[in-house]
């Protein structure tokens, strides 16, 4: 079952996937048709699951599920991960690589590889104040508190 993401409790656990580029406006509609035909028959142990998605910056796909009535178990999560696969064949894009950063820069939102990112900080060309995204939260809660965050309260703190 779909719901609205601002309906799930904040306890909801989150997946989010980041792409190493912009989506089309026609991608998005295309790939936000094929989120709900999964979503709508994502189950979990032949239960159903409350779940819901978001499509953020044309280069995040977030995937929630509250676990409170049915837990994504093992194999769900497999399915997840094979559906996610099969977005990335699709659109050739990449978003399991977990070995890159994002970051706003200004108005945009840039991609690069962890190596290069820990680069621009010695070069100062990112700092402390870079708006970076915390991929690794793993709530509703945690998504809307700690997931665009300044580089020196997120894990990629170490690099400073």
């Amino acid at each position: 079952m779909i719901v609205d993401f601002n309906e799930l409790s904040d306890a909801s656990r989150v997946w989010i996937y980041q792409c190493n580029r912009s989506f089309t406006d026609e991608e998005i509609q295309q790939i936000s048709k094929d989120i709900e035909t999964f979503l709508q028959s994502w189950v979990a142990h032949g239960q159903e699951l409350k779940t819901s998605y978001l499509i953020k910056y044309k280069r995040f796909i977030v995937i929630s599920v509250d676990e409170s009535q049915s837990s994504a178990s093992g194999c769900s999560i497999d399915n997840l991960v094979r559906f996610v696969q099969g977005l990335e064949q699709e659109y050739n894009v990449d978003l399991l690589d977990k070995m890159n950063v994002s970051y706003k820069h200004g108005k945009h939102i840039a991609f690069k590889p962890l190596l290069d990112f820990k680069k621009m900080v010695k070069q100062r060309a990112v700092n402390a104040n870079t708006i970076v995204f915390n991929n690794l939260v793993a709530t509703k809660q945690e998504f809307e508190d700690y997931w665009e965050v300044p580089l020196k309260d997120s894990w990629h703190a170490r690099f400073l």
